[in-house]
């Protein structure tokens, strides 16, 4: 029995050790990539320097009124009953060498506003390094060190990168240096709220305070991001990490160093995101796109022709999906060169080309990603009136009509239509009066859904609405 049930058991055992070694081979080795990456990679710590009294530190002083006496006789109380104390804040973050003469990367906000930064490397040497210039938009900023034939990390391709990837973090979080992490692509150009012209590399490689501006790479050894970002609810790593794409970073970078400013591509529209029922409207079988809810005057965009309710859909020959994808594509194009937009407009393909400019430093003229909000269900059940004067300049608007009163239970409220908004456009058609507005909404196909241009108090935005 002994020797049957040998028989039998030994070729099983072999079979799993077998199975499990082939899969142990499978898994990445990545002392490679950090013995050759980690003495390029730096730990940055700042400090900056403050005045405040010490009840300061624990109280605000109110806000009064200009020139109210309570305001001075606060201030005099904090100041000189209590002193004032110098107090210095510091912070750490990451960066690695990209120039044998001292040039390191890191991200904007690890040295934003810092009043001394101090960079050391791996063999514990520590500089004080002289920032050459930053760029919030991108969040990258260039330093300098005097310091020569240090060890340099090559760059590589992170359009080449795939959702899957294995990928590598090398930094210090919470001040632990050369600290190395790993996971792998969760996705590819992934938007942010607070970044409309970085298409971040979504990791789950765990990335904590302090790994900041530390370098990301592939399994080459290659550079392809700056950890920039996580998604936390508590501050500390919760599975999804963010990081600027090389090439983004490193096109900021020379243009610190050549010109000492960054220098971004400019359309000049108000864009949104195109929902179903606004795909359905403008004949598109699926929703993708960024559909152009406002044409800012004497705008590139303006003109070459481009008009309200135009659905961009690829920029110079790249598709644009989502409208979050236009602003990185517009921003990264050189200044004064000409780039092909195809639009789609009254349901046909066109093709337009823009002269880009020069992004303005007026906010209120970047073009920036609009977001709808979604109706409660998903056509009219309104009260109208004309434009009056204060309206036309309260809301700079030229034309349209002001909602004053929606139906309850009725198709404008299911669309999202407010009290208060201006309808300007119904299915591409202007409005300019009541009367232009009721025989728009007259010749509206039930069940079918339309677009609506809404002028609203932050700003115009397209609602798609289903005349019953």
């Amino acid at each position: 029995m002994n020797k049957i049930v040998s028989r039998y058991l030994v070729p099983l055992i072999l079979v799993a050790f077998s199975a499990t070694t082939h899969g142990a081979n499978q898994l990445p080795d990545f002392t490679g990539i950090v013995v050759a990456a980690k003495d390029s990679v730096v730990n940055i710590s700042t400090s900056k320097k403050s005045t405040t009294s010490r009840l300061q530190r624990d109280f605000e002083i109110p806000e009064f009124p200009e020139g109210s006496p309570f305001g001075e006789l606060f201030k005099k109380f904090f100041d000189h009953d209590f002193g004032l104390q110098d107090r210095e804040t510091a912070s750490l973050g990451s960066g690695f060498v990209i120039s044998q003469d001292g040039y390191i990367m890191t991200n904007h906000h690890v040295v934003a506003e810092a009043d001394e930064v101090i960079v050391r490397l791996s063999n514990r040497q520590e500089y004080e390094a002289r920032l050459i210039g930053s760029d919030k938009d991108s969040d990258v900023a260039l330093l300098k060190i005097d310091a020569e034939d240090l060890p340099v990390l090559e760059f590589g391709d992170s359009n080449a990168l795939k959702v899957g990837e294995w990928v590598l973090a090398i930094g210090s979080p919470f001040g632990f240096d050369h600290t190395v992490t790993a996971g792998i692509v969760s996705a590819k150009s992934r938007s942010l709220p607070s970044d409309n012209y970085v298409p971040f590399i979504q990791t789950d490689v765990a990335i904590n305070p302090g790994n900041s501006g530390g370098p990301l790479f592939n399994m080459d050894g290659e550079v392809i991001g700056i950890n920039s970002q996580i998604y936390s609810r508590s501050g500390g790593f919760m599975g999804l990490s963010f990081a600027i794409p090389i090439e983004l970073a490193v096109d900021v970078a020379m243009q610190i160093k050549e010109t000492g400013s960054v220098s971004r591509g400019w359309l000049g529209v108000l864009i949104q995101e195109v929902t179903r029922e606004l795909a359905e409207s403008f004949g598109m079988q699926n929703p993708h796109g960024a559909l152009v809810a406002k044409v800012m005057p004497d705008s590139p965009a303006q003109k070459a022709g481009l008009k309200v309710g135009d659905v961009i859909v690829e920029f110079n020959g790249k598709k644009v999906t989502r409208s979050s994808s236009l602003p990185p594509l517009v921003g990264r194009t050189p200044v004064g060169s000409t780039s092909d937009v195809t639009v789609i407009r009254n349901r046909n393909k066109r093709t337009i080309r823009v002269k880009i400019a020069q992004l303005p430093s007026n906010p209120s003229q970047i073009a920036s990603v609009e977001a709808p909000e979604p109706p409660s269900r998903s056509a009219l059940g309104v009260t109208v009136s004309e434009l009056d004067d204060a309206t036309r300049e309260t809301m700079s608007v030229e034309s349209g009509v002001l909602v004053t009163e929606v139906d309850e239970g009725g198709p404008a409220r299911e669309a999202g239509i407010r009290k208060g908004d201006v309808i300007s456009m119904i299915d591409s058609r202007s409005i300019d009066s009541v009367e232009e507005f009721e025989r728009a909404s007259r010749a509206l196909e039930k069940d079918q859904s339309v677009a609506l241009l809404v002028q609203r108090g932050d700003g115009p935005i397209f609602l798609a609405i289903k005349p019953q």
